[in-house]
């Protein structure tokens, strides 16, 4: 058996791992070497699109970029490669003027139920009606994003622009599909902030993100476990969990047993 670890370290991007490995309610574990998620792919070599293409047999690329991102910084390399398929799916909820790193910019009361809010949890809830509007605003996009990560023609990466926030919760749609964990979705999620130093110069050196991140402290953009944990508890209760959310905008249950066998033994 090839040993994975969830980590896949490579030149051009920094926040790259295996959904791999994780724990689901049943007692298992989640497969690896089937879905990843990364940061933005812009900068991958020659080598890493070997490893990627070659090695671990990448044959999709969700991208959720929205447009002005893929237009200011370019489609990537991996488009280039014959083998793989692009699948472009904007959330289009950005905060800032091209991206999604400026998430507290959000007023809460446009989308959460909470208002009037000026106490310590009014950050966690800007960022957890920012993630709540991407399944708002863009149900198509998120159904289209978790059935190409459920195709079994080859490994399958989704990413953004950090891998944070857009990639965090399309992450934990496809875990909670899978039956992992709500704990092991929050670690997964909360990972990314063991690479947050290296991903904020990767998107300072960029124009296209240098403006938005030097509005807010490097720590503001950390990933906290209660940001997910709260966007779960809405969905909970305001649609009965997110596969019923799914549900009701399309999702089937042969929908739900393909993403499960990318994920699942």
């Amino acid at each position: 058996m090839r040993d994975f670890t969830r980590w896949i370290e490579l030149e051009g991007a920094v926040n790259v791992r295996d959904l791999g490995g994780l724990a689901t309610v049943d007692g298992g574990t989640t497969r690896f070497g089937r879905i990843y998620r990364a940061d933005n792919l812009q900068g991958l070599t020659e080598r890493d699109v070997r490893v990627l293409v070659g090695e671990r047999e990448l044959r999709h690329v969700v991208d959720l970029r929205s447009g002005p991102e893929v237009r200011l910084e370019g489609p990537g390399p991996l488009t280039a490669v014959p083998e793989v398929s692009i699948h472009h799916l904007t959330l289009f909820a950005e905060g800032g003027r091209y991206t999604d790193v400026e998430a507290d910019t959000i007023e809460a009361d446009k989308v959460l139920p909470w208002t009037g809010r000026d106490d310590e949890r009014t950050a966690e809830l800007r960022v957890t009606g920012y993630y709540y509007g991407y399944v708002r605003d863009r149900p198509d996009s998120v159904l289209a994003a978790l059935r190409a990560m459920a195709r079994d023609d080859g490994a399958v990466i989704v990413h953004c622009a950090a891998g944070k926030d857009r990639t965090g919760v399309l992450s934990a749609l496809a875990l909670e599909v899978a039956g992992a964990t709500r704990e092991a979705i929050v670690d997964d999620y909360v990972a990314t902030g063991d690479r947050l130093e290296d991903i904020l110069v990767r998107l300072r050196a960029s124009e296209t993100y240098r403006a938005d991140l030097d509005t807010r402290p490097a720590d503001d953009h950390r990933p906290r476990a209660e940001y997910m944990e709260q966007f779960l508890r809405v969905m909970d209760e305001r649609f009965g969990g997110p596969l019923s959310w799914l549900t009701s905008q399309g999702w089937t249950e042969s929908d739900s047993r393909l993403l499960r066998a990318r994920l699942r033994d």
